[in-house]
């Protein structure tokens, strides 16, 4: 699923999501300690993440670096909720809701 490199990730091979809107009702149906837990051990792995995915083109990405780059697009997600706001959901925003219409292609 992942590069071997990054096999500590395999375990939240349920973060590898393919869009925005994914990613987002994941973090809001998970719990805190899930988003934790994850953040805890993918944070540390993100600038080798970055180093290892940039040696390949971005439209040429072999399928365990798209699913790296795909979960750190979740880490990417769940980083406000764990290391600001302590909650899933975006602080005062009460029921309120964006909808991203554009995606970048990976």
């Amino acid at each position: 699923m992942l590069p071997s490199e990054f096999a500590v990730l395999e375990p939240f091979g349920a973060w590898v999501l393919e869009t925005e809107r994914e990613r987002y009702s994941k973090r809001l149906a998970s719990s805190m300690e899930e988003m934790q837990a994850f953040h805890d051990v993918a944070f540390p792995l993100l600038e080798q993440a970055s180093d290892h995915l940039d040696k390949f083109p971005l439209a040429e990405l072999p399928e365990p670096e798209r699913n790296l780059l795909l979960l750190m697009f979740s880490l990417v997600n769940v980083s406000f909720p764990v290391e600001v706001w302590k909650q899933a959901r975006v602080p005062d925003s009460g029921a309120a809701y964006m909808d991203l219409v554009v995606e970048p292609k990976v």
